[in-house]
């Protein structure tokens, strides 16, 4: 049975429970609990699994992976049906253009390892904070929301589910949690009420999961 070693408010974690229960696989979650102690992350016999330090991982048989794009790309390739990425060339580009926009240029300046260099190393109070974490979100979610609001819906690329959808709605929990205001985004929030709406995502939701608390 495939692994996933996961942090329930983890969205990039968050992304990978959604492609797999997309795809309809078994699967079994092992939580690391970022928080405790530092950070189960940080141990000697996680490091061993992902130099990083980070979640997701996943190990499929003798297959382990880090990074949440590529995991996607791997469960695409192997589990190709339901397909997650559009058959045309030019849907599949931008399926993938949304998820990189969330995954490498929004998510990853308001992980939680930049949160905490923010306010324990730089000394950044909590306003502060807050405002960088709300500026970089709604920095990107304008340019989702032009780009997305030309689509037929109701899901990111139209009526099929892609990596698009597993990136978006992981996001958009960060920005409700953050109290960014989003009623500029009314093209996002369409996709997440029907999003929403399905079994897989709800059975990835953070408070859906095991080491919820």
């Amino acid at each position: 049975m495939i692994k996933l070693y996961s942090y329930w408010r983890s969205s990039a974690a968050y992304r990978v429970r959604i492609a797999l229960n997309l795809k309809g696989l078994d699967y079994e979650i092992i939580p690391v609990n970022m928080l405790k102690d530092g950070g189960e992350q940080h141990s000697q016999e996680y490091r061993a699994l992902n130099p990083q330090g980070l979640v997701p991982v996943l190990v499929d048989n003798d297959v382990t992976l880090t990074q949440s794009l590529a995991i996607l790309g791997y469960l695409e390739e192997k589990y190709p049906k339901p397909a997650l990425l559009p058959k045309a060339i030019a849907e599949k580009a931008l399926a993938r253009q949304v998820a990189q926009t969330i995954a490498c240029d929004i998510h990853p300046l308001n992980n939680l390892r930049v949160l905490k260099y923010l306010r324990g190393t730089l000394g950044v109070d909590d306003k502060a904070k807050n405002a960088w974490y709300q500026h970089w979100i709604t920095q990107g979610f304008a340019a989702l929301e032009a780009w997305l609001s030309a689509q037929a819906g109701p899901y990111c690329l139209g009526a099929a589910l892609t990596i698009a959808d597993a990136c978006l709605i992981p996001q958009l929990y960060n920005a409700h949690r953050f109290n960014v205001a989003l009623e500029k985004y009314p093209t996002l929030l369409g996709i997440e009420k029907e999003c929403l709406k399905l079994e897989a995502f709800e059975r990835a939701r953070p408070e859906s999961q095991i080491d919820a608390s």
